[in-house]
């Protein structure tokens, strides 16, 4: 059975480069992931202060667990 596409080099130094794309592409995936979390939440800021949902919201679970 031929596998030759794996290739496992004898010469450990030739995983360095492909550790090193590794932990880049994982820095910038944490990073883009960052950047979409604080736009995300921005947003959200602006949609309620647009349409005061929070203050709703609070207002009617206030209620509610007063009833209780």
């Amino acid at each position: 059975m031929d596998m030759g596409f794996l290739y496992f080099p004898e010469d450990k130094s030739e995983y360095i480069p492909a550790f090193i794309m590794l932990v880049i592409f994982m820095v910038g995936a944490i990073a883009t992931m960052y950047i979409f979390y604080k736009k995300s939440k921005k947003d959200e800021k602006i949609f309620d202060e647009k349409y005061e949902l929070h203050k709703e919201y609070n207002q009617q679970n206030e209620k509610e667990t007063k009833n209780i």
